[in-house]
C-alpha cells in the first residue's frame, strides 16, 4: 500500500492456528464492507502450535495481514509493544485471537476515534461468557482500578481498544501492564478516554491462556504503574520527601531527649538516665540513618534519570511475513 492505511488491526496471538483463518477472514468482509483502508498485524508469541504456518498462508491470501513471530513467549504487553511500533494506520484497534472479541464493532470504535476525537476507546464486555470465578475477581479488579487510576472504566483489561496513533507511537507497554494502558495514556497527556458496550462472545476454540493468578498480578503491577509512571522522572520527589521526614523525625526525636537531660540535670537537679540508654534515642537514631539513605538513594536516582536515557524494550523476532 502507498499510502497509510485508516486502520491498524493488532492481535497477539498464541495458540490460536484454529481461530486466526476465521478471525481473517471476518476482519476482511467488515472492511470490505465499509471502504475501509487497513493492515491486520498478527504478533506470534512464541506459539507451540502451528499459528506462525496458519499466519503466513494467511499472508499469502491477503496481502493486508502481516506477521510477526517472537522466538520465544513473551508476553501479551511485549506483543502489543511491537506491534504499535509496527503499525501505520491513522486508528490502530487490538483485540485478541480467540474469537471472542467481535470485528463487527471496528466501524464504530473508528468513529469514536475520528470523529469524536477520543484519544482511546476501551472496549466493556458487559454481558460476559465467563464463569462467577472469574467474573467476581474481575470486577474487584477493576473497581480497585478505577479508585487508583480516577478513570472511570468499568473493563480495564478487554483487549477490544481503539487508539488514536499518537498515543500507540509515544506510549510504551511492558512486562505486564497491557492491563492499564489506559493509564499509562492518561500520565502520557492523552486525557480523553471514552468506552463502548462491546460484545463478549463465548471461545469457539481451545482454551484460555490465562488463571486467576492473573489478578494477583495484576494487583501488584497497578502498584508498580502508578510508583513508577509518577515518579520515574523525578525520583527525589518520593525518595527525597520520605528521606526528608523521615530525618526530621529522627532529629527531633534526638534533639528533644537531649534538651530534657540537660533541663532535668541543670534546673531540677535530678539524675535521669543517659540519653543512650533510653530506648527513644535509638529510634530516632534509625529514623536518622534510614532517612538519610533514603534521600540519597532519591538523589542517586534523579542523577541516572537525567544522565542515562531510558533504552526502549527489545524482543528477539524470529521471522516477518508481509512487511
Amino acid at each position: 500500500m502507498s499510502e497509510k492505511p485508516q486502520i491498524s488491526v493488532v492481535i497477539p496471538a498464541k495458540d490460536e492456528s484454529e481461530s486466526l483463518p476465521e478471525l481473517c477472514e471476518w476482519i476482511a468482509r467488515v472492511m470490505k464492507a465499509n471502504a475501509f483502508t487497513y493492515e491486520v498485524i498478527v504478533i506470534d508469541d512464541g506459539s507451540t502450535d502451528d499459528s506462525w504456518d496458519v499466519i503466513q498462508q494467511i499472508s499469502q491470501k491477503n496481502p493486508a495481514v502481516k506477521g510477526i513471530q517472537f522466538n520465544r513467549n513473551y508476553g501479551k504487553s511485549a506483543a502489543l509493544h511491537v506491534g504499535f511500533r509496527s503499525a501505520v494506520g491513522h486508528v490502530v484497534i487490538t483485540m485478541d485471537a480467540d474469537l471472542q472479541d467481535s470485528p463487527d464493532e471496528i466501524p464504530e470504535l473508528y468513529t469514536m476515534i475520528t470523529q469524536q476525537k477520543y484519544d482511546l476507546v476501551s472496549g466493556w464486555k458487559k454481558k460476559r461468557y465467563d464463569p462467577i470465578s472469574k467474573t467476581i475477581p474481575t470486577k474487584l479488579f477493576n473497581g480497585v482500578t478505577r479508585w487508583i487510576s480516577g478513570i472511570q472504566l468499568h473493563d480495564f483489561n478487554c483487549g477490544l481498544k481503539a487508539y488514536n496513533s499518537r498515543v500507540t507511537k509515544n506510549i510504551e507497554v511492558y512486562g505486564e501492564m497491557h492491563r492499564y494502558i489506559p493509564l499509562i495514556a492518561k500520565w502520557s497527556g492523552f486525557s480523553k478516554i471514552g468506552e463502548k458496550v462491546v460484545e463478549h462472545r463465548p471461545r469457539k476454540y481451545g482454551h484460555t491462556k490465562f488463571g486467576l493468578e492473573r489478578f494477583v498480578f495484576g494487583f501488584l503491577d497497578l502498584l508498580s504503574i502508578s510508583f513508577v509512571t509518577r515518579y520515574r522522572k523525578r525520583p527525589m520527589h518520593f525518595f527525597g520527601t520520605l528521606g526528608s521526614l523521615s530525618f526530621l523525625f529522627g532529629a527531633i526525636v534526638a534533639i528533644w531527649l537531649i534538651i530534657d537531660k540537660a533541663y532535668n540535670n541543670l534546673y531540677l537537679h535530678k539524675t535521669v538516665r543517659s540519653v543512650t540508654d533510653q530506648p527513644l534515642f535509638f529510634v530516632g537514631l534509625v529514623a536518622i540513618i534510614l532517612g538519610a539513605q533514603t534521600f540519597l538513594a532519591g538523589f542517586l536516582g534523579e542523577m541516572l534519570t537525567t544522565s542515562n536515557p531510558q533504552k526502549a524494550n527489545d524482543y528477539l523476532v524470529a521471522d516477518k511475513v508481509g512487511f
